[in-house]
């Protein structure tokens, strides 16, 4: 464990970023339980109004975010300070991600159906710095064997290739395959190789005359949405809460 540890960990000047982290995942979850008990009118926490103005906290989010960025930047990867400015940074990003759908649309969506795309979006920072973490940086450890460098070559060559296979996901439609396809190579094939989303740039550009491809590409999507809408609408609530229900206007009115 020790030598993992520094192999993959100390050496590369991992450690910031395992730190930024674990302080962003922390921050997100403190921040979403806050929230919460403040939804519900419980504890003693409440909205920060002075002068009837409500100060969301990506404003605070955004001052830790560029101290700590530019802290880190200055500090290096290794050191006391380097963690202390990573830890800042990582507080900063929880808070300021948590508000990504209030930045997005520029207005306070936070309980509404839109600010789902803040829990999409910290689910997706957080599997990416994880995927940094979980690779043994081949560009980054000094004094290595012939046959070590030869596995961490072809690792690199693994990299390169899994990461065509997530573009072209993208350019498909399919951003949470892309994703989970930067972790796990084989989805980001399977999502390279199947059919587009029927909005996506690539449907628009290769299925305009393939009448058949496109209508398969849309009953694939039909069939996808209906089935995996509902788990990732209580995955979502789970983390992040659930929106305000929207009263639906009385009969007769629209």
């Amino acid at each position: 464990m020790g030598h993992w540890w520094h192999e993959n960990i100390a050496e590369p000047g991992k450690l910031p970023l395992l730190l930024a982290l674990a302080a962003f995942v922390l921050t997100f979850a403190i921040t979403r339980t806050i929230t919460r008990m403040i939804r519900a009118g419980k504890g003693p926490f409440r909205n920060i109004t002075p002068g009837g103005v409500h100060i969301h906290h990506v404003v605070p989010g955004v001052v830790l975010s560029v101290v700590g960025g530019f802290g880190a930047v200055a500090s290096g990867r290794h050191g006391v300070a380097a963690g202390v400015f990573a830890v800042i940074f990582g507080v900063g990003a929880g808070l300021v991600l948590d508000e990504f759908a209030l930045i997005l649309h520029l207005d306070d969506v936070y309980w509404t159906e839109e600010g789902r795309q803040s829990v999409e979006v910290v689910v997706l920072t957080a599997s990416l710095v994880l995927l940094v973490l979980a690779g043994f940086s081949p560009l980054g450890v000094d004094d290595v064997t012939d046959e070590e460098q030869q596995g961490r070559l072809g690792l690199i060559a693994t990299y390169v290739v899994n990461f065509c296979f997530v573009l072209i996901c993208l350019f498909k439609g399919k951003l949470r395959m892309a994703v989970l396809g930067t972790l796990v190579p084989f989805v980001a094939l399977v999502g390279a190789i199947r059919l587009a989303r029927p909005t996506s740039p690539y449907a628009r550009r290769f299925y305009r005359h393939r009448h058949r491809a496109r209508s398969r590409a849309m009953l694939r999507a039909y069939h996808h949405d209906v089935r995996w809408a509902g788990p990732r609408r209580k995955f979502q609530d789970l983390i992040g809460g659930a929106p305000d229900q929207v009263p639906l206007p009385p009969a007769g009115k629209s």
